[in-house]
């Protein structure tokens, strides 16, 4: 039986315990993750871990056809680099398009409001991206982790035993 597949998409200065979290969290449970970037390479963490991306995002199928299960989308600066490259907003729509749960923390939902995902949805984020995410049309709510069908948002990095279990009731 083939483990399950989960993709991570970041950047340099992510930040380093929301990449982590779930990488080794989804890595425990048996899943294979891929970890992409806009090039494939070692990316850095905000406060210095380095994390091998063995893709660039250039190099990321549809979300279909790859057999993935999951999308996360970690915070930091990341996210303010990757809403800027259109095939990061290709995959987002592609797994969205395919009801593949997405999960996004702190200022991870900013790519989803780039690739207009977020309209009539229930979402969190970091604080100063709230406002961002009302203007985007989404339900805004100051909560540790809010689930809106196949979506899961968080705040913070304390908040990651929370968006951990969530996620992993979605993708079992």
């Amino acid at each position: 039986m083939n483990a399950k597949k989960a993709l991570i998409l970041s950047a340099d200065a992510f930040e380093d315990s929301e990449l982590l979290y779930p990488l080794y969290r989804l890595r425990e449970a048996g899943f294979h993750v891929d970890v992409a970037a806009p090039t494939a390479g070692s990316i850095t963490g905000k406060h210095g871990y380095a994390v091998e991306a063995n893709l660039g995002v250039d190099a990321v199928e549809s979300a279909g056809s790859c057999g993935y299960s999951l999308l996360v989308l970690p915070g930091g600066k990341a996210p303010a680099a990757l809403r800027g490259i259109p095939k990061v907003i290709d995959i987002v729509n592609d797994f969205a398009s395919s009801g593949i749960p997405m999960a996004a923390i702190c200022h991870g939902p900013q790519i989803l409001v780039t690739a207009r995902l977020l309209h009539g949805r229930r979402a969190t984020c970091y604080k100063t991206v709230a406002d961002e995410l009302r203007e985007a049309g989404a339900l805004y709510e100051d909560s540790p982790v809010v689930v809106d069908r196949n979506l899961v948002t968080s705040r913070v990095p304390g908040d990651l035993p929370d968006f951990m279990r969530e996620v992993m009731k979605l993708v079992g």
